[in-house]
């Protein structure tokens, strides 16, 4: 069975992994995240999913896999990132509401005894139903937004909100397994199956 180290703490990466033939260890990364708003959305999110690998990849030693990614949501050119309150939140959906945006993430696959790292992204654009102020009071108390970028959870009650999407759904939970699988059995010659 391959060890891959998941450098994350979101139980939505973890729970994607755990269903695979892989031995899943997670080691959080500690690197404190800073988006560079004169960056694309893919500069940011590959770049945030490398320093994320390089983090974790200073902490251990031997032959392993490590596995980073960071996911934002874009607005007409505005990246929306994870709230830093309630209020923050409430903003974020009255936003998105009625309207389409961008859900970028990036991510990275490296093995560095090996000197092997892949960084790359996937994107998809998700359609918002018009949503009314007693729906987003609503749902802002189940506390969902939290820790989501965009301010809310396509996997959870989030998926109230949306009308349709284009491109990879696991995307936008947080992980583009489709193309992550791609680049494991392909560069890593690990199957997921």
């Amino acid at each position: 069975m391959n060890k891959i180290i998941l450098a994350s703490n979101s139980p939505r990466r973890k729970a994607f992994l755990e269903k695979y033939n892989i031995d899943l260890q997670i080691m959080k990364s500690d690197l404190e995240e800073k988006i560079d708003e004169n960056e694309k959305p893919e500069q940011v999110v590959m770049s945030l999913a490398f320093q994320k690998a390089m983090d974790v990849a200073s902490k251990i030693s031997g032959d392993n896999i490590i596995l980073s990614a960071d996911t934002i949501v874009v607005f007409e050119n505005e990246i929306l990132g994870k709230p830093t309150s309630k209020a923050d939140a409430k903003k974020m959906l009255n936003k998105l509401s009625g309207n389409k945006h961008k859900v970028f993430t990036g991510f990275c696959i490296m093995q560095v005894d090996k000197g092997l790292k892949v960084v790359d992204y996937a994107e998809t654009i998700v359609h918002f139903k018009k949503i009314d102020k007693v729906m987003i009071d609503l749902y802002l108390d189940t506390e969902e937004y939290l820790d989501k970028a965009g301010s809310y959870g396509i996997q959870g009650f989030g998926e109230l909100f949306v009308e349709k999407i284009n491109g990879s759904y696991s995307n936008v939970v947080g992980l583009p397994i489709e193309k992550v699988y791609e680049v494991l059995y392909n560069k890593f010659n690990i199957s997921l199956l």
